[in-house]
């Protein structure tokens, strides 16, 4: 059996290289972009959270984003929230935004119209995010909860497009405490009692 030469060792050993670098590549990115979907469940309960005075009481339907900018998450449901708004600001519904206390970051720009709540009463102790808060005519919590079950969030498996619907039909909707699985990070500071 001839013998290999130098120049097929090296050859060999370059693309062995090349495929153990893809191979770190493709771990690497796995790790970093890909996580593991937390079916856990969230207990969502609207009983503390009110508007600020300023947008409280009587007036168009207001829903109120909450979002941390650190949440992978977020990327599932911005697509979604941007297409609530093209659809439903038309119609008068007020779209508005409170980010996580203490946390850094910007929205995309498709989703420049939602105005910032600096201060909402009640939003400290929200179980987790991305949810979403949804008042009707009267100034009545409609709806707390997230947009919808499970992994992705999208118009097919939202609960804000009926709820939407259903204020703007006039027709009463009262569902404040809600129990969903899907992908949720915490809101709250974990306590160290």
């Amino acid at each position: 059996m001839p013998r290999p030469s130098r120049k097929n060792l090296l050859v060999a050993l370059f693309v062995l290289a090349c495929l153990v670098g893809l191979l770190l590549a493709y771990r690497w990115f796995e790790t970093r972009y890909l996580r593991t979907f937390d079916e856990r469940a969230a207990v969502f309960s609207g009983a503390a959270l009110q508007l600020p005075a300023a947008l409280s009481g009587p007036g168009e339907i207001r829903l109120v984003h909450f979002w941390d900018p650190a949440c992978p998450c977020n990327v599932g449901n911005q697509q979604h929230l941007a297409e609530l708004i093209e659809h439903y600001a038309p119609r008068g519904v007020q779209f508005h935004v409170v980010q996580k206390p203490g946390s850094q970051g910007r929205l995309p720009a498709e989703l420049v119209a939602l105005q910032p709540i600096d201060e909402m009463p009640g939003s400290a102790e929200l179980p987790a995010s991305p949810a979403v808060a949804i008042w009707d005519r009267q100034g009545q919590l409609a709806y707390f909860g997230p947009y919808s079950e499970g992994l992705v969030c999208n118009s097919s498996n939202s609960f804000i497009e009926p709820i939407l619907e259903a204020l703007e039909a006039g027709r009463k909707v009262d569902a404040s405490n809600t129990l969903a699985v899907g992908c949720f990070c915490e809101w709250a500071e974990a306590s160290n009692d």
